[in-house]
């Protein structure tokens, strides 16, 4: 029986908006100040633009299971699992950052000193993970819903609010902590460690691809989950070149905190309009955006585990799925594997350096995926060119070779600058910023040629 298609072309672009753009992420932007536009146009171009267009053509001509499907075909099984492998533990390294976000956002609504105390910021981490979990687990017409929801008053609300907020800001005279000239829009190049940011820029910037595991669900996925590609691209441009040069402007460089800076930039403008009474209002609402976020980001790459499940790649357990067709048993792992990750903010000195460590490794990971999109979307269209697309990277296969090279070129590069502690942070000893790094690196990579080569040889199906 066919499953009934739910989403819309707005949906996927909202789950899109949800997933990526973040205020969030706008601090780690902003540490670059007035630099945060040429550093987004450079992101553009050699990361999200091409990851943009090659997951549009991949989608439409393949909709079935995302990431997986895509590098199997293109690349042969191995490396299909690997990929898909890679998208879900990225994930799981990466959500106590988004988790630790909540946690010291929430603390605004009734106590804001709390955002620093470890114990709480762990019990809201918990109760945070679990609660989207088992909302996910009541379908993907659920999760649609959340996401489209929690874009609209989560993340496009208070990203509208700090522009208009900080626009009012500079038009009022108060202090402006940058200075906007042509001199500011470029970056400082003194030291390869100014420029070590830019892995989790592009982290920021990651995801486009995630949603194209819901193609399947579209009402028309052929027509609209391109429409829904070009629309998010232009909405997370935007948006996060006004938000991160605003915050830059309004909150002092010293003051900038990854896990609460847009909070921070919020206490700023509320105090100097006379509307403290706003920020634990303000607080609530990006608290609920942000879990929209989560919801997101929970579901997609567990589908696409899912589906290599199917195929034998993971023990028979993982393949359990409820009456709403939601991968349970991945889902329920990947929560108890989180848990255990959440009790590292107990030991670690600092938020704020785990945080970066952890956003580093997750970002690695990441683009170690990306390649092998990459160099599988340009496969295919030499091994595969008769399947229909209907969108297709424009200019032949000259204009993928272009593409998905750019896409090549951005994805190593910040897996390289990601091996060097950034200038702007406090990140501890550099020994142990390097194993944490290389250490998970080469584990998280190689475990999945382990866990392929081990079926292989004992010839059995898991």
């Amino acid at each position: 029986m066919q499953q009934k298609r739910t989403l819309t072309a707005w949906m996927i672009a909202m789950i899109n908006l949800a997933a990526i753009c973040n205020i969030k992420n706008f601090p780690l932007m902003a540490e670059y100040g007035l630099a945060t536009l040429f550093f987004l146009l450079l992101s553009s171009v050699f990361f999200f633009i091409p990851i943009s267009l090659v997951s549009a053509e991949l989608a439409t001509g393949w909709p079935e299971r995302g990431v997986y499907t895509w590098v199997k075909e293109g690349l042969g099984l191995r490396l299909g699992f690997v990929a898909v492998w890679l998208q879900w533990i990225e994930n799981v390294i990466w959500y106590p950052t988004i988790l630790s976000f909540i946690a010291a956002t929430f603390a605004y609504v009734f106590m804001p000193e709390l955002a620093q105390n470890k114990l709480y910021v762990v019990c809201v981490v918990l109760a945070a993970f679990w609660s989207t979990t088992f909302i996910n687990f009541l379908g993907m017409r659920t999760s649609g819903w959340i996401s489209s929801i929690s874009a609209l008053f989560g993340t496009v609300f208070p990203v509208g609010l700090i522009i208009l907020l900080g626009f009012a800001w500079i038009l009022s005279g108060q202090p402006v902590q940058i200075e906007f000239s042509m001199e500011s829009l470029i970056p400082n190049f003194s030291s390869i460690r100014e420029l070590a940011l830019l892995s989790g820029f592009l982290m920021s910037l990651s995801g486009m691809e995630m949603s194209a595991v819901h193609a399947k669900d579209v009402k028309n996925p052929k027509k609209d989950y391109p429409r829904a590609i070009l629309l998010s691209a232009i909405l997370i441009i935007v948006l996060s070149a006004l938000g991160s040069i605003l915050i830059a402007a309004v909150v002092p460089f010293d003051q900038i905190e990854l896990t609460s800076g847009g909070m921070e930039a919020f206490a700023y403008l509320c105090n100097a309009f006379n509307m403290n009474w706003a920020v634990p209002v303000i607080a609530g609402i990006m608290t609920f955006g942000a879990l929209g976020m989560l919801s997101t980001w929970v579901v997609g790459p567990s589908r696409s585990l899912y589906a290599s499940a199917l195929d034998g790649d993971l023990p028979r357990f993982m393949r359990k799925t409820n009456k709403h067709s939601m991968p349970v048993a991945i889902m329920i792992v990947q929560g108890v594997v989180v848990s255990l990750l959440s009790l590292v903010f107990l030991t670690m000195p600092t938020v704020g350096s785990s945080y970066w460590i952890l956003l580093a490794l997750a970002s690695s990971l990441y683009m170690v995926m990306y390649l092998l999109l990459f160099i599988a979307a340009i496969r295919l269209r030499h091994k595969q060119p008769d399947i229909s697309r209907p969108y297709r990277v424009p200019g032949g296969i000259c204009g993928m070779w272009i593409t998905a090279g750019l896409g090549i070129l951005g994805s190593a590069f910040s897996i390289f600058i990601s091996f060097f502690p950034p200038s702007q942070l406090e990140t501890g000893s550099l020994a142990l910023y390097e194993t944490i790094l290389i250490g998970g690196l080469v584990v998280f990579c190689g475990l999945p040629f382990l866990i392929y080569e081990f079926k292989k040889r004992s010839g059995l199906v898991l």
